[in-house]
C-alpha cells in the first residue's frame, strides 16, 4: 500500500464531519499497510491532536481554498508525492480544484453530499447518503459513482460494534444530544431546555459538544440549574459506548446520523444549516428518523413534544432501530478501499 493524501477542513462554521469521515478512510488505509498525509485548515485542536495520535502526517494550512495559498501548498505536497491518490472532501472545493488535481497526475476520490457542482472530474465520487442515487452527477466517462449507505465510512471504534444489537425498552430513559463539532448558534442550549420540558417520568441526558464549541460555559451553567440529570462531555473519544447507553437521540442532520443509524438509535433529526436541510429531505420518506425541521424555527415546546412521543412509542423506536442497522452495515471503508486501490475500476462482488 502506498501513501494517501487527504484534503479536508474543520471549523466552527463547517463543523468536523468532513474531517471525521476522512479519518475513518485514513484508518482503513493505514490498517491495510499504507501511509496517510492530511492537508488541512483544521481549527479544531482536539481533532488535530487525534490525527497526530493516529500517526498521520499533517500539513496545516492557515487559510482554506479559495485562498490562493491553499493550492500553492497543496501543489508542493503533490510534487513531493507523485502518482499518490488524493481524497477531497469539502463543499468549498470547486471544479477547477478537481481539474488541477487530475492534471497533476493524481487519482482523485471526491466525497460529496449534494451533486452541487456543474461537473465532477474525479475518478471516484462517493456519496454515502440515502438520497444519493436520486441525484444527477455530471462527470467524466471514467468516473465511478459510489452511491448510498453501503458506502458509509466508519471509524475503528464503530467497526468494533459490528453485529451489536440494540435492546429497545418499553419506555426510553436516556437521551443523547449531539449537534456537531461547532454549533456556532448554540442550538444545544435550546435542546437542553427542551429536554427539561419533556413530560417523560424519568429522563436523563448526555450532551456531546466538540472541542471547538464556544458556548461550553453557558451550557455548563444551564445544566447546573436543570431538574433533569444532564452530563456535558466535550470532545468525547468513546462515542460508540455513549451511543450504546442511549435509548434515543437528538441530532443535527450531518454525518452523525449514519453513526446513530449504525448503532440503532431512534433519533430526532433537526436542521441547523442549509446543507442539512437538503440532506434531511433524503431521510423523510424512509421513516428512519423523526424530522424536527429547522432548529432555529422550532419551539422548545414542539421539540419537547416530539421527544416525549418518541420516548413513549416503543413500536416506533423498535422500527427505527431495526431499519437503521439494516441500511448501514459498516463495510463502507472496505468497499471504498477496493476501488481506490484498483484505480476505480473494480467491479464489486
Amino acid at each position: 500500500m502506498k501513501r494517501l493524501i487527504i484534503r479536508a477542513d474543520a471549523s466552527i462554521e463547517m463543523g468536523s464531519g468532513h474531517l471525521m469521515r476522512c479519518l475513518a478512510l485514513a484508518q482503513a488505509w493505514q490498517d491495510a499497510g499504507g501511509k496517510v498525509t492530511f492537508v488541512t485548515a483544521c481549527q479544531n485542536d482536539g481533532l488535530l491532536q487525534r490525527l497526530r495520535e493516529e500517526g498521520f502526517d499533517i500539513h496545516l494550512l492557515t487559510q482554506p481554498f479559495p485562498d490562493l495559498g491553499d493550492w500553492e501548498r497543496m501543489a508542493e505536497i503533490l510534487a513531493a508525492h507523485p502518482n499518490t491518490p488524493v481524497v477531497l472532501d469539502g463543499y468549498h472545493f470547486d471544479e477547477a480544484y478537481q481539474q488541477r488535481l487530475r492534471e497533476a497526475g493524481h487519482q482523485l476520490l471526491v466525497i460529496d453530499d449534494m451533486a452541487h457542482l456543474k461537473h465532477y472530474y474525479a475518478d471516484i465520487v462517493l456519496n454515502q447518503n440515502l438520497h444519493a442515487e436520486q441525484l444527477h452527477y455530471s462527470c467524466e466517462p471514467y468516473t465511478r459513482l459510489l452511491l448510498g449507505t453501503r458506502y458509509v465510512l466508519f471509524r475503528r471504534e464503530f467497526l468494533a460494534r459490528r453485529g451489536w444489537q440494540r435492546e429497545v425498552p418499553e419506555l426510553a430513559r436516556h437521551v443523547l444530544v449531539t449537534l456537531g463539532g461547532g454549533d456556532p448558534e448554540n442550538h444545544t442550549l435550546k435542546v437542553i431546555q427542551a429536554v427539561q420540558k419533556t413530560d417523560a417520568p424519568v429522563l436523563e441526558a448526555t450532551v456531546l459538544i466538540g472541542a471547538s464549541n464556544p458556548h461550553a460555559d453557558v451550557l455548563e451553567a444551564a445544566i447546573k440549574e436543570s431538574r433533569v440529570s444532564i452530563r456535558l462531555i466535550r470532545d468525547a473519544r468513546n462515542v460508540p459506548a455513549l451511543m450504546a447507553q442511549a435509548d434515543v437521540a437528538i441530532s443535527s442532520a450531518g454525518t452523525t446520523v449514519w453513526e446513530l443509524a449504525f448503532m440503532g438509535i431512534p433519533t430526532i433529526v433537526a436542521v441547523t444549516t442549509p446543507i442539512e436541510s437538503f440532506l434531511v429531505k433524503g431521510l423523510d420518506k424512509y421513516g428512519l428518523f423523526y424530522n424536527a425541521g429547522w432548529l432555529r424555527r422550532l419551539s422548545m415546546a414542539r421539540l419537547a413534544g416530539l421527544l416525549s412521543r418518541l420516548v413513549k412509542d416503543t413500536g416506533a423506536r423498535r422500527d427505527m432501530a431495526s431499519l437503521g442497522q439494516r441500511l448501514v452495515d459498516g463495510a463502507g471503508c472496505d468497499k471504498v478501499l477496493k476501488y481506490l486501490t484498483n484505480g476505480g475500476r473494480l467491479i464489486e462482488s
